[in-house]
């Protein structure tokens, strides 16, 4: 089944990916933007999305890179 990657805070410290609805994170990076380029790599590789969490949790951005229920005209 594929999920879509999450880049979240760390409860410890830095950022990390974790998929949708895991327990565990599937990796831990110091930066965010070193936790960004990483889940963007499995949501490539498994056609799934990223969705990146601000500092306080929050939805700030996604990349889709799989089936796009709501592509963009043009």
């Amino acid at each position: 089944m594929k999920r879509n990657q999450h880049v979240l805070p760390h409860p410890q410290g830095g950022y990390q990916v974790k998929a949708d609805g895991a327990d565990r994170a599937t990796k831990r990076f110091p930066t965010q933007k070193e936790a960004i380029a990483e889940g963007r790599r499995i949501a490539k590789n498994q056609k799934t999305e990223l969705v990146i969490h601000n500092k306080e949790g929050q939805i700030c951005e996604k990349d889709s890179y799989g089936h796009d229920p709501f592509p963009p005209r043009g």
